[in-house]
């Protein structure tokens, strides 16, 4: 979406010509232009601006899938604003506008990231601050990348250059952010407060899942225990509420099930009359029958088709569902939480398969026909592995001869160029459009890609640093890849902001303003163009 600058730069102008006519010399130094400048840089003031703005877009976003699915969205996870920022940057550069393109907010990078006691596993230990304490911190990113990229256009603007059209029609970097509240840190009340400041800090988009709060377990791990549905819809009563208290009419809710993997509950629900939610619930766990002699004392009982039954109880407590009931569960958490007031689903599934993600889904839809998925194309899937398998499944349907292959060895680099390799990455490419078109997949995004692209960097610049290379792995491995590249943070001064507080000290001392952008700042070094580094390097070759 447009950022529609020049209108605020001149609303802003009179508004501060306004003023000086009104306090009269005391306002003697402040230049309206420059006012209007600094405002036109600043568009958003608070994150709930940035809340409202960024519902709209979803919501937009999400009526353009429903008529057509190849509308659908993306995101990648980001564990700090700098990341955020440089991933929206990349993305105007590379891709012309950020238009259907998201932020992603991982509960499990906060936990191994962001927390104060140090790494942690995705378990809700992490400090509940540090959610929404991430959110303000990448809308503060992402705010100054406006800031910074706005400034430069006025600057040439200034030099004679004819950029106004690109001031007038300036496309932000604000996008929505789709963030883990993980099951809610507590009771509903406590979703509700915390739910209230992510909100506050800019999160349009809030994804809850139905697992027990204090036995929060990541998606991709055993010993995963879910909730009743009275449980769950109380917190998504509590997100919602919260987005009315603060005027975000159009927020998102993401209702996760985490019931496909999850085998135990820790609650037995009451029911009320036969069939209700409760009910439905307590047919999914698993019981025995037996005979009222042969109970226990404080056994707990329930009376099924006529018939006593005791469920079955772990040591611990928690009560077991009946062996292969999960798919069914999951289509009834999320018919449930789209009729009390989720807006998307989220399941999380053992493997990538967009046929037994469409089976689930296609479930749903026979009861809610608009029902959408976020999903998660996880780092905890072996995603090479998965497809391979799939492509050696369809190759051998199609009575290909598969002895050149090992079944058990699939992963073997030996099979990098093979047919079965292409068919299996030709399917990962794709995997997003056919998730779009057939499983009802309006949101794609990765949870945790910049936490895996940071070990991956800093373990081959290590090898080359502290190797024979020494500083060229540095140089021939990432600054001459910035140059060459145009990364945006090659000239790092700026992109910490560097001109921008130059032209701000200009704004408020004049010409006593004490800069940094002098001759003699090493930055100058970078303003020789991409092309002519490709030339020189070219001439060096021949030399």
């Amino acid at each position: 979406m447009k950022n529609l600058s020049q209108s605020n730069y001149s609303s802003a102008l009179q508004t501060v010509r306004d003023l000086k006519a009104k306090y009269g010399n005391t306002w003697n130094a402040i230049n309206p232009e420059s006012a209007a400048r600094m405002v036109a840089q600043n568009r958003f003031k608070t994150g709930l601006d940035i809340a409202k703005y960024t519902a709209a877009i979803m919501r937009k976003d999400m009526a353009e899938y429903d008529v057509d699915t190849s509308n659908y969205t993306q995101s990648l996870g980001c564990w700090h604003g700098f990341v955020a920022q440089q991933n929206m940057i990349a993305v105007k550069k590379h891709h012309k506008t950020t238009t259907k393109r998201y932020l992603y907010l991982s509960g499990w990078m906060v936990a191994a990231l962001r927390s104060e006691f140090g790494p942690l596993p995705d378990q809700s230990m992490h400090e509940k601050t540090a959610v929404p304490s991430l959110i303000k911190e990448i809308y503060d990113f992402l705010r100054q990348a406006d800031a910074i990229e706005l400034n430069d256009l006025f600057r040439r603007l200034e030099k004679g250059e004819d950029v106004q059209n690109q001031i007038d029609n300036f496309e932000t970097h604000i996008v929505p952010i789709i963030a883990d509240i993980d099951a809610g840190f507590g009771n509903e009340e406590a979703t509700y407060l915390l739910t209230k400041k992510m909100i506050e800090a800019g999160a349009c988009a809030i994804q809850i899942e139905n697992q027990v709060s204090d036995a929060k377990q990541c998606g991709h791990q055993d010993g995963k225990v879910t909730v009743p549905h009275e449980d769950f819809i109380a917190k998504l009563n509590a997100i919602r509420y919260a987005f009315i208290e603060l005027g975000v009419d159009d927020g998102i809710i993401v209702a996760r099930t985490d019931s496909e993997g999850a085998s135990l509950t820790q609650k037995l629900p009451v029911s009320k009359e036969p069939g209700d939610l409760a009910s439905q619930y307590l047919a999914f766990v698993e019981a025995e029958e037996i005979d009222i002699n042969d109970a226990k004392e404080d056994d707990v009982l329930l009376k099924r088709e006529g018939k006593l039954v005791r469920p079955v109880r772990l040591s611990n407590g928690l009560y077991k569902f009946k062996d292969g009931s999960n798919i069914d569960r999951v289509v009834l958490d999320c018919v449930t939480s789209l009729q009390n007031g989720a807006d998307l689903l989220w399941i999380e599934t053992p493997t990538p398969n967009v046929k037994q993600i469409a089976n689930m889904v296609n479930r749903i839809k026979e009861v809610v026909p608009n029902a959408k998925l976020v999903y998660n194309n996880s780092p905890s899937f072996n995603w090479t592995l998965n497809f391979r398998n799939q492509a050696y499944e369809e190759m051998l349907s199609e009575g290909e001869i598969m002895t050149d292959y090992d079944r058990n060895n699939l992963m073997d680099a030996q099979y990098d160029d093979s047919e079965l390799c292409y068919r299996a990455d030709e399917k990962i490419r794709t995997f997003q459009i056919d998730g779009a078109r057939d499983a009802g997949i309006f949101h794609h995004l990765i949870t945790l890609p910049t936490y895996h692209t940071t070990a991956l960097h800093m373990n081959d610049l290590t090898e080359g640093y502290f190797g024979e290379e020494g500083m060229l792995a540095y140089v021939k491995g990432v600054q001459r890849q910035e140059i060459r590249k145009g990364v945006s943070c090659v000239k790092h001064q700026r992109m910490a902001g560097s001109n921008l507080g130059d032209d701000h000290k200009t704004f408020f001392a004049g010409d006593k303003a004490l800069k940094a952008g002098g001759e003699n700042n090493t930055s100058n070094q970078f303003e020789v163009s991409s092309k002519n580094y490709k030339v020189e390097e070219k001439l060096r070759r021949v030399v």
